[in-house]
């Protein structure tokens, strides 16, 4: 198959949800291990090495939060909660820790495995990968050049820092005030608008029909991601 190797860690308290997502995961190639609180999971990812890990936020002994921050003191390897908390602050929060990704319950395992794959897409380091793709994008990272089928497309420079953060968080969800922090500093966290007119700049330069963008995906409420 054709996700054979691929190693998740499922954390959550429910033992309903873990066998469900066990099997589907399964039969879906990826090689699965459960555990049922924070401690067991921050034991197990040392242990199991996952490629992903899928995080509830409700968990008996730790609050899932800090199992994200106690993860991101040593590891980069993507996480995605799952919860039933759906309010946008839950999910900013959850992504300003270090989340990638953010899906409600109750959830469709179509969504889930898409958003498993767009977080595994793109885990290999900068360093390692100076060329970025997808699909008809291509970032140069070392030459800070972005082009479409090949032909050049001349970004301002602040574009350009947030196409780049973008894509070498490809797939991971990136809040308003990240971009705003990474990009024009600490003073500029509340201007939700002021990325928004370039976000709307970006597109109209990068993706073939703006008004329904394949690479820059807006997460009403949240931010925004790259795929």
């Amino acid at each position: 198959m054709e996700n054979k190797g691929q190693r998740i860690l499922i954390i959550d308290d429910d033992t309903q949800i873990r066998r469900f997502l066990r099997v589907a995961l399964t039969s879906h190639g990826y090689i699965v291990k459960d555990a049922k609180t924070g401690r067991e999971g921050l034991e197990a990812v040392a242990m199991f090495s996952p490629d992903l890990v899928v995080l509830d936020l409700g968990l008996p002994d730790l609050d899932g939060l800090d199992v994200v921050r106690q993860l991101r003191e040593w590891t980069r390897v993507p996480i995605i909660i799952l919860s039933v908390k759906e309010q946008e602050s839950d999910k900013i929060t959850a992504l300003d820790s270090g989340a990638d990704d953010y899906v409600t319950k109750p959830f469709g395992m179509g969504e889930l495995l898409a958003r498993i794959r767009a977080a595994m897409r793109h885990i290999v380091g900068i360093e390692e990968q100076p060329i970025l793709h997808f699909e008809d994008l291509t970032l140069d990272l070392l030459h800070r050049r972005v082009s479409r089928d090949d032909h050049e497309i001349k970004l301002t420079l602040t574009e350009y820092e947030i196409v780049k953060n973008l894509a070498i968080n490809a797939g991971k969800v990136l809040t308003h005030s990240y971009l705003l922090r990474t990009v024009w500093g600490p003073s500029y966290e509340k201007e939700v608008q002021y990325l928004r007119v370039y976000i709307g700049q970006i597109r109209r330069k990068l993706e073939r029909d703006p008004s329904r963008p394949r690479h820059i995906i807006t997460e009403p409420g949240v931010g925004y991601r790259l795929l």
